[in-house]
C-alpha cells in the first residue's frame, strides 16, 4: 500500500526504498526528519506552482541533500552541499540511472543553499530548494493549509529543530572553515564559533597578485 503524507505519495521503487534505508542508516533522526520534509513540502510546491518534477529524483535530492554535514559523507574539505550531491551521483550511478538523471539530482543538493538560482532550473532543482527554504526559515509555510503542515510534523516531527539544525551545521562547518567563503553557511561559523572571521570579496581582490 502507498504511503502518502499530505497528499504526497512517496515514490516506491526499489531506488527509493534503499535510499531510504541508506540515508536512514547515516544521518541523525533529526536530518533524516527535515529531508522527508523537505520531499513533501517541495512536492507541495511543485504542484502549486503546476511544476512536475519526476518523484524519485526529487526524492533522493531531498534525503541526500545535508549529508555532506555528517560523517562519513564530510571526509572532504569542499562544500558540504558538493559532498551530498557527489554521494548521491554515486548512489545513484551504482544503481544504473542516466547521466542526465544523475546530474539533476546532483545539481538540485548542490545549488540547494544558493538564493533565486534554483527556482529558474528544473523542477527537480527547483522544488528542493523550495522544500528547503519552507523547512528550514519558513518561505512560503503560509500557502500552505494548517491541515497538511500538522499531519506532515505529526509523521516527521520537528522536535528542538532550530536550535538543533543550526549545532548541526555547526559541527559540520568549523572543521572546515575555508569552505564556506560566499555562502550562507558563513553565518552560521560567525554566530557560533569565536575568532572566525569571515572573508569578503573585497579582501580577496585587493590582495589578489595583481599590481592594480
Amino acid at each position: 500500500m502507498s504511503e502518502i503524507i499530505a497528499g504526497v505519495e512517496i515514490p516506491e521503487t526499489s531506488t527509493a526504498a534503499d535510499a531510504t534505508r541508506f540515508i536512514g542508516e547515516k544521518i541523525s533522526p533529526l536530518l533524516f526528519h527535515h529531508s522527508r520534509r523537505v520531499f513533501l513540502f517541495g512536492s507541495m510546491h511543485a504542484r502549486a506552482l503546476g511544476l512536475d518534477p519526476d518523484p524519485e529524483l526529487l526524492y533522493v535530492a531531498a534525503l541526500f541533500h545535508d549529508a555532506g554535514l555528517l560523517t562519513p559523507f564530510s571526509a572532504t574539505v569542499q562544500r558540504f552541499e558538493i559532498d551530498g550531491a557527489d554521494h548521491a551521483r554515486a548512489f545513484l550511478l551504482d544503481r544504473g540511472f542516466s547521466a542526465g538523471a544523475v546530474e539533476l539530482v546532483w545539481n538540485a543538493i548542490a545549488l540547494h543553499t544558493t538564493p533565486e538560482i534554483p527556482r529558474r532550473m528544473g523542477p527537480e532543482i527547483a522544488a528542493t530548494n523550495l522544500g528547503v527554504l519552507t523547512d528550514a526559515i519558513g518561505v512560503g509555510l503560509d500557502e500552505f493549509d494548517p491541515v497538511l503542515v500538522d499531519e506532515i510534523t505529526a509523521t516527521h516531527p520537528r522536535g528542538d529543530f532550530k536550535n538543533e539544525f543550526l549545532q548541526t551545521f555547526r559541527e559540520g562547518l568549523e572543521h572546515r572553515p575555508d569552505t564556506t567563503y560566499g555562502t550562507v553557511n558563513a553565518d552560521i561559523l560567525d554566530h557560533f564559533v569565536p575568532g572566525f572571521r569571515r572573508i569578503s570579496m573585497v579582501e580577496r581582490v585587493i590582495a589578489s597578485p595583481w599590481p592594480a
